[in-house]
């Protein structure tokens, strides 16, 4: 009962753990903004794609289900001052290895509601293009 209290507390004082991990890097910041866009690119919130993004959060990102909520509200919030151009920038400087992530993540979301919508097409093409990484690869990869 007093540890509760006491987390309580401290979520209270400092903020949600989830949103402090989010916002004290820009790298998950950036991914988890650009995974948010990918799944407004068609116009609709499906289930499917929030299911695919709070799994990606969760086993990516060690980010709990009780934070999520707060962490879409702080990507909403932090959206606002971003662009999808900027939020990739932050990746070109990573390794090969987590951009290629970047764009699995983008594809999940994407292929999520079995439906794929031009704007998700475009917004993949540019991702790809963006972070240098050849589709063709990662086809290959997931084939071997």
């Amino acid at each position: 009962m007093f540890k509760t209290l006491l987390a309580d507390l401290r979520a209270v004082i400092e903020g949600d753990p989830g949103v402090r991990k989010v916002a004290d890097d820009p790298a998950i910041s950036a991914e988890l903004l650009l995974l948010f866009r990918m799944i407004l690119a068609d116009g609709k919130v499906e289930t499917s794609e929030m299911d695919v993004f709070r799994r990606i959060c969760r086993d990516s990102f060690g980010i709990e289900e009780s934070s999520l909520d707060a962490v879409i509200e702080y990507l909403r919030d932090f959206g606002y001052e971003t662009n999808g151009k900027q939020a990739i920038a932050v990746f070109r400087s990573l390794e090969p290895e987590r951009r290629k992530s970047l764009v699995l993540h983008m594809t999940e979301i994407a292929k999520a509601d079995t439906e794929l919508a031009d704007q998700e097409i475009k917004i993949l093409k540019r991702a790809f293009e963006m972070l240098e990484i050849d589709p063709q690869e990662l086809v290959e990869r997931s084939e071997g």
